[in-house]
């Protein structure tokens, strides 16, 4: 019993997940909001539903959207392109108000191969415009965002072209501006939406389609010199320039009771209405291309984020502006800029001098700069890009500026401590040294000046230059006085040694002489300052100093080693003249003991 009931549960959990999965297509097949209106109906937020639609596309996108005033049948349109019936795709209203809010997503895209690359068709339903309860803002988000999302921008009219179709066209075609001379000139980084214009009527009084756009685009007469309408001609002009990125096609109406066409199958629909429907779909299928940023085509995760980017910065301002999409894409830029600049910055090692990280600077500015033209968005609001650049790149230069001052110190101080270090050691030689002094001294000089750099090093050089000028004064000052007590001391060691180690009479003799000389001859005729200019004493500092001192021996640092060396040598060399009763070539003291031994005994 317990066996089977374990059976029926694994059993129903495998049905529940094979149902879960054959639904999972199904699930998609609807229409789904990426964008919705704030309370206050001014801006757009996203809608998570409907991106995650989108994010699960990893094939090339590109989108459809169609535009028009409410009430002009954008939903219908679209759901016949699809092939779908109005219970099937996008909401359909026949009542005054708009049935779509925002913009809308159908969630199964369609899947077309382009240029031999299979690509995910999304069709994009947007809220109309002029609508009550609506601000033109509004308005003017929605038609921004569905022309820089979209690859084909269906513009659905009714009837005519009218003035405030043409104005509402400004910001397309400022975006076409910013963006067109740099599609053709270089490679496809961001193509604006083919522009289609639909217009839905049953006669054109004669005229194609084509002509009733030609002739809405002309220049309209302005002898009043009416702002206004110098603006729309402006737009037409840039309208009839892009020629080729726009396209005109008629539809007639598919009934003549327009509240019952979600009811009517194909038959009960105008013949020729069907037919053209079949041409439009056809037209649009041909037009359609991937939507291509920063130079690569965009997957359902790279469109929500390019989204994601857009929406911020239309809803960054009051009033959506053509400038805050160039920064948006001029924004990767930048950074790649700043990127370059940090590299080239960065092989200068800091510290170095403020002439040579100011050359740095210029150099890799320039280099900044020569990327950012070649790469960069917009043909007028670069500028503002431009601008940034040049805050960021001097921002960044002034940290290299602090951080070059603070190496510069660093270093400088290191070098200063190590100077002061090794001059505080001179003072306290065990055998005072002037040319040890002066090689410490000018050792330490140049070691400063060759490896103290950056702006620290003017300061540190008027310290150090101070320092080592009290560091001479004071040791020049001690110097006379230690040496000549050290004199004094040598000489009592040499008639200790003479007298009682190697008893040597005439070693003796002159250590004493020099004894006397030392502490009565220079002390009764001899000042301090004199000593200065005595031709004897400079022969005994000379000769001091070559005992003393040398490149090839530091008598300070070895002083001690070679007494004890000395002094073993001497005890060696007694030990062995007693033992062996050698005599000693040197004239040493009479022993009268061994005199008076060898007498001979008088009578």
């Amino acid at each position: 019993m317990g066996v089977s009931r374990w059976v029926l549960s694994i059993w129903v959990i495998f049905c529940c997940f094979l149902a879960c999965g054959s639904s999972e297509p199904e699930d998609f097949r609807l229409a789904f909001p990426i964008l919705e209106p704030d309370p206050d109906h001014t801006k757009l937020r996203l809608a998570r539903e409907g991106l995650e639609a989108i994010e699960r596309i990893t094939t090339p996108i590109a989108a459809v959207a169609v535009i028009g005033p409410y009430r002009s049948g954008k939903s219908f349109l679209l759901n016949q392109l699809l092939s779908l019936q109005c219970d099937e795709g996008f909401g359909v209203g026949h009542m005054r108000d708009t049935k779509t809010k925002g913009i809308w997503v159908w969630g199964t895209p369609v899947e077309l191969v382009i240029d031999g690359t299979k690509v995910s068709v999304l069709y994009l339903d947007t809220e109309g415009f002029e609508s009550v309860g609506k601000s033109n803002v509004y308005d003017d988000r929605i038609f921004a965002l569905a022309t820089v999302m979209s690859s084909v921008l269906i513009y659905n009219l009714a009837e005519t072209i009218r003035e405030a179709d043409i104005s509402r066209l400004s910001f397309a075609v400022e975006i076409a501006e910013e963006f067109y001379g740099r599609v053709k000139g270089q490679d496809v980084a961001f193509e604006p939406a083919k522009l289609l214009w639909l217009i839905q009527r049953d006669f054109l009084q004669g005229k194609s389609v084509q002509e009733m756009v030609n002739e809405a685009l002309q220049r309209v007469p302005n002898s009043n010199g009416d702002k206004n309408i110098d603006q729309v001609n402006q737009i037409r002009e840039s309208l009839a320039i892009m020629g080729n990125n726009n396209t005109a096609f008629s539809l007639p109406q598919p009934h003549l009771q327009r509240t019952k066409l979600c009811e009517l199958k194909d038959g009960e629909l105008d013949p020729i209405y069907v037919k053209k429907r079949e041409q439009l779909k056809q037209l649009v299928t041909s037009i359609i291309r991937p939507k291509i940023v920063q130079g690569k085509p965009l997957s359902g995760k790279e469109f929500v984020s390019f989204l994601e980017q857009i929406l911020e910065a239309l809803n960054k301002g009051e009033i959506p502006s053509t400038g805050s999409l160039v920064e948006v894409f001029n924004k990767a830029i930048l950074e790649r800029c700043l990127k370059l600049y940090g590299q080239r910055m960065e092989r200068f090692g800091l510290p170095v001098p403020e002439g040579k990280l100011q050359q740095a600077h210029d150099e890799s500015e320039k280099e900044a700069r020569k990327l950012f033209d070649q790469q960069h968005f917009g043909r007028h609001y670069a500028k503002q890009s431009v601008l940034k650049l040049e805050d960021e790149i001097e921002k960044v230069y002034r940290n290299f500026l602090m951080a070059n001052e603070y190496q510069s110190s660093k270093l400088c101080e290191a070098l200063y401590t190590k100077c002061e270090d090794l001059m505080d050691e001179l003072q306290v030689l065990r055998l005072p040294s002037m040319a040890k002094f002066n090689a410490g001294f000018l050792q330490c000089n140049r070691s400063f000046e060759k490896n103290c750099v950056g702006p620290s090093k003017e300061t540190y050089e008027k310290r150090i230059v101070k320092m080592l000028g009290r560091s001479r004064s004071l040791f020049i000052k001690d110097y006379n006085n230690r040496l000549f007590n050290w004199l004094v001391a040598f000489s009592l060691v040499l008639v200790v040694v003479g007298r009682f180690v190697i008893k040597f009479i005439l070693l003796e003799i002159g250590a004493w002489m020099m004894f006397i000389f030392l502490e009565t001859y220079t002390r009764i005729f001899w000042s301090p300052e004199s000593l200065y200019y005595n031709p004897v004493w400079h022969f005994i500092v000379a000769t001091w100093e070559a005992i003393v001192y040398s490149p090839l021996l530091d008598l300070d640092r070895w002083a001690i080693p070679i007494g004890i060396l000395l002094i073993i040598l001497l005890l060696y060399w007694r030990c062995c003249e007693r033992r062996h009763g050698a005599r000693s070539i040197l004239p040493l003291y009479n022993n009268p003991r061994k005199g008076g031994r060898n007498r001979p005994r008088s009578d």
